[in-house]
């Protein structure tokens, strides 16, 4: 399926830290990237999860910039939101990205999250999706109050890559594969 990688944030240290109403730490250095280097187990090359054990499972955060389009119109926003708050590092558009996250069936059981592949044009990378990436209080502070709750179920998933490789800005190929 055809998809737009519309953001990359690459982030040495956590901005989001203490009281929300204190405000974001100020990154040291610009977030926002063209490409984004992704290792196998490890994450993204220079963000603050790569290679961090702890977060093996969480290392890549994706959101559809859809979801925040319905930020928008949910709390009547002026305009778009820009994917960069979010502190996501993949935004892409075009597909529902929090269907691949792992979840509790209607039994109760256990599904695990899909794998899928993104490809930008130099080669499918594997993802193994994860749980969901759940927003915080911080969104109601750096998109807009109320922005948390409208969030809920599609706030994005947290993923492992399974392969290396490089991705970029624009559109790229993504497959689900089981």
């Amino acid at each position: 399926m055809l998809v737009e990688l519309v953001a990359f944030v690459v982030s040495r240290q956590h901005a989001f830290e203490g009281r929300p109403a204190d405000g974001p730490r100020p990154d040291p250095e610009p977030v926002a990237r063209t490409s984004i280097e992704v290792r196998a187990e490890l994450g993204i090359v220079g963000d603050r999860y790569y290679g961090q054990k702890i977060h093996k499972n969480a290392a890549v955060t994706l959101i559809d910039e859809a979801s925040l389009d319905e930020v928008v119109r949910t709390l009547g926003l002026p305009g778009p939101l820009d994917p960069h708050l979010t502190r996501r590092n993949i935004t892409l558009r075009g597909y529902p990205i929090d269907e691949l996250a792992a979840h509790r069936a209607a039994d109760g059981s256990r599904v695990t999250g899909r794998r899928f592949t993104l490809d930008s044009g130099t080669g499918p990378i594997t993802f193994q999706a994860n749980r969901p990436a759940n927003p915080c209080a911080w969104m109601d502070e750096v998109l807009a109050p109320g922005a948390m709750k409208a969030l809920r179920n599609h706030g994005g998933i947290r993923a492992t890559p399974l392969t290396s490789g490089v991705l970029r800005l624009g559109p790229a190929e993504l497959t689900v594969l089981d």
